[in-house]
């Protein structure tokens, strides 16, 4: 470890936490309905968008209505992007004419996109129109984002109201956060992006003399003399794709590709992009509840978690793979890695930034990649793994990430009661039996996909066919995969072969279960919730502001992890570490 990425990485979080109080305060304005500096602008949009819909903004929805409206939109974006992907080679804005998806793939994507997971099984710039891009995946990074993020308010709702049995409108949540939240900052982000270098374009694919002519025996005796370069509207995707934790690249090689991610600058922001709504929506949550101090400790229990496996991540990669301090030249030249583990790694962002985005990916519910994990150190790799394996709570998913660390908090705030005998209470609100069983679906779900999903692909030929890698990072690799998709991460080792009709359709399904199974009972404790009366604090009640209560936090998400999912990371990162050590 170096002090330069100390420095960077201080310097991240330092920018990450400053910028996270306003924007929460901004954000918990738009969802309360107050006046704000952009509803002169956009107010006329929004008003004229409910009379065409017919919705009428001040309904009040059962959670049963709500979860309802949210599962038939999110049902009729799939189909959306699905059609436009089977039917793309007759629309148009297809430049380069480019072929219809198949079935199962198309299915892959438009759940991907829809669950907010952006799992990539195909590479964008040869598969995907650029209307396909835009107006399918596009339009679902803001959508879907924005749906994560309405599922929390309407939770915090649960805590705010009593005796009430409406936890607010799917319709208007979805469309505030589009609107007042997710459009501004994405056509900022953009621009600046823009600036860096990031292409925006609707020109075809340009192609270019080569410095050098070359031949191969696939073009010999001819002799290769342009070069095709990929081009498109690509910085608007990128923007929303990190804004709204999507992580879907315009590019095959997603933020690694320099027209995605050209300079040192845009790497950063683009990091920062990535935490930045689920660490404001923190203060949002505090600001909403009127207790600040509610919100900073949720966000000092996601900020410790993430800086302590950070370190351990750079630490991996840093020190580099013991195994080639053996290797050389007939044995008798040494050859290390005396400056860390670079393989898989632009040499324009080193190894501490590939560190950063690799734990921000995994913390939150992002895919996006500036370098491949798949190059990475075992326990370097794991922990990204980890990460999405423990709920992607740690900042997590736009909405997804706070509403999961509050059902943790649900848990335990009931242990803690538990160990005292007392009926638990958070916020006011006592945690009894329909909570903990909502709580304990929204917890065992995601481990029954990982898991069970990663055993089907280890028994069956169609699932080992697609592993490249024998062993235990063969393993790894389906472990992440599947990790990955029921998590809606979208992240992956390369080396699998996952755009197959068994990967598409078993990854689809756990991205839907994923998303969908998490969200129901989450609204379910939302109006439970709403439904309860407030109850007085007295001295036997938890304080849940603490630093003893954010410690308390940490170590039910961290024994979860541990007692779920350790013994499958042994199978696979941990058995590789050792391997690697041994042959040292």
């Amino acid at each position: 470890m170096t002090e330069n990425g100390l420095l960077q990485i201080t310097l991240y979080l330092a920018a990450l936490l400053l910028l996270a109080k306003p924007l929460g305060l901004y954000m918990a304005k738009v969802y309360e309905n107050r006046p704000l500096f952009l509803t002169r602008l956009l107010g006329p949009l929004e008003a004229g968008l409910y009379r065409f819909s017919g919705v009428d903004p001040e309904q009040d929805m059962r959670w049963q209505d709500y979860a309802a409206a949210l599962l038939w939109f999110n049902l009729f974006s799939g189909l959306a992007v699905f059609f436009l992907q089977i039917l793309q080679a007759w629309l148009p804005l297809n430049p380069q004419h480019l072929a219809n998806v198949s079935f199962d793939s198309a299915f892959n994507t438009a759940v991907s996109f829809a669950t907010n997971t952006n799992w990539q099984g195909y590479s964008g710039e040869t598969t995907m129109s650029y209307l396909t891009q835009m107006l399918g995946l596009g339009v679902q990074n803001f959508v879907s984002a924005a749906t994560g993020m309405a599922v929390l308010i309407a939770l915090v709702r649960g805590f705010q109201r009593t005796h009430a049995a409406g936890i607010g409108n799917f319709w208007t949540d979805l469309t505030r956060g589009v609107l007042y939240i997710l459009l501004p900052l994405s056509f900022v982000f953009a621009l600046v992006l823009v600036g860096q270098g990031v292409v925006q374009t609707f020109k075809p694919y340009q192609s270019i003399p080569l410095v050098e002519q070359v031949s191969s025996a696939a073009t010999a005796p001819a002799e290769q003399t342009t070069q095709t370069i990929a081009i498109g509207p690509a910085a608007s995707q990128i923007a929303i794709k990190q804004l709204g934790t999507n992580g879907g690249g315009f590019f095959n090689a997603n933020s690694a590709h320099p027209f995605e991610n050209p300079t040192p600058l845009s790497n950063f922001l683009e990091m920062l992009a990535i935490l930045l709504i689920p660490a404001a929506l923190c203060h949002t949550f505090g600001a909403m509840v009127g207790n600040p101090r509610q919100g900073w400790a949720i966000l000092a229990a996601m900020t410790m978690v993430f800086v302590s496996l950070l370190f351990v991540t750079w630490g991996s990669e840093q020190s580099g793979n013991p195994a080639l301090a053996s290797l050389g030249v007939e044995q008798s030249v040494s050859v290390n890695q005396a400056g860390g583990n670079m393989e898989g790694k632009e040499t324009r962002f080193g190894i501490v930034n590939s560190a950063i985005w690799a734990t921000a990916t995994g913390a939150a519910s992002n895919g996006s990649v500036n370098s491949m994990h798949d190059s990475y150190t075992p326990l370097g790799g794991m922990i990204p793994m980890w990460l999405i394996q423990l709920g992607e709570v740690i900042f997590g998913g736009v909405g997804s990430g706070l509403y999961g660390m509050l059902v943790f908090a649900l848990v335990a705030v009931f242990v803690a009661g538990l160990m005292i005998g007392r009926t638990p209470e958070y916020l006011g609100k006592k945690i009894e039996a329909f909570e903990m069983k909502m709580a304990s679906i929204i917890i065992l779900i995601p481990a029954f996909l990982i898991l069970g999903g990663t055993a089907l692909a280890v028994i069956v030929d169609a699932g080992k066919s697609a592993i490249a890698n024998p062993g235990a990072h063969g393993f790894s690799e389906i472990l992440y995969a599947f990790s990955s998709a029921a998590g809606n991460n979208g992240s992956a080792f390369a080396g699998l072969g996952a755009n197959t009709p068994f990967y598409n359709t078993a990854l689809g399904i756990s991205m839907l279960a994923g998303r969908y199974g998490i969200i129901i009972p989450v609204l379910a404790i939302a109006g439970s919730l709403a439904a309860k009366k407030t109850v007085p604090t007295t001295i036997g009640t938890l304080p849940t502001d603490t630093p003893l209560f954010a410690m308390l936090l940490i170590g039910t998400v961290l024994l979860v992890g541990a007692l779920t999912f350790v013994p499958a990371l042994a199978l696979g990162p941990v058995i590789e570490h050792l391997i690697m050590n041994g042959t040292h």
